[in-house]
């Protein structure tokens, strides 16, 4: 069953890896964290979106934590995960999944990536969204939650 709003966000035990620091203490800070895998072609579109959010929201406290979820046995080459990391500007907090144990403490049990989970500082789940679409619905809960930062134009 999938995580419902207002569940508690699950611990990031389990990871095989930590690329670029392993997530510090998330407590008492709102939090998307990430779902994403190196075969995917929509979450390299969409990893524009998410360095946006990161910067724009992380000023008003927004902590970021990617999670690398691979989908076939090639993405497990560590070396393609750290170019992709290069590539896309990935440089907030990286968790391999290699053993899929984070993407069983999220629920994600179809295996969906992009998927992006927003909780609040309280760690209670705000958003979630999967696939091509979601950058619009957890953009429009980043507003919400970070008002001020959304009435600032960007230009």
């Amino acid at each position: 069953m999938p995580l419902r709003i207002g569940s508690s966000r699950p611990a990031l035990d389990g990871a095989t890896e930590w690329l670029n620091s392993a997530a510090s203490v998330l407590d008492g800070q709102p939090t998307l964290i990430h779902f994403w895998a190196v075969s995917c072609g929509i979450c390299k579109e969409n990893m524009p979106k998410v360095n946006e959010w990161r910067d724009k929201y992380g000023t008003q406290g927004l902590r970021v934590v990617a999670v690398h979820m691979p989908r076939y046995e090639a993405d497990t080459n560590m070396e393609a995960v750290k170019e992709a990391l290069t590539t896309y500007d990935i440089s907030e907090p990286c968790a391999v999944d290699n053993q899929h144990q984070l993407r069983d403490a999220f629920a994600n049990e179809q295996g969906f990536v992009p998927a992006y989970y927003l909780f609040n500082a309280a760690g209670e789940l705000k958003s979630y969204a999967a696939g091509q679409f979601a950058p619009t619905i957890i953009k429009s809960a980043l507003d919400r939650l970070f008002p001020e930062a959304a009435a600032v134009v960007q230009s």
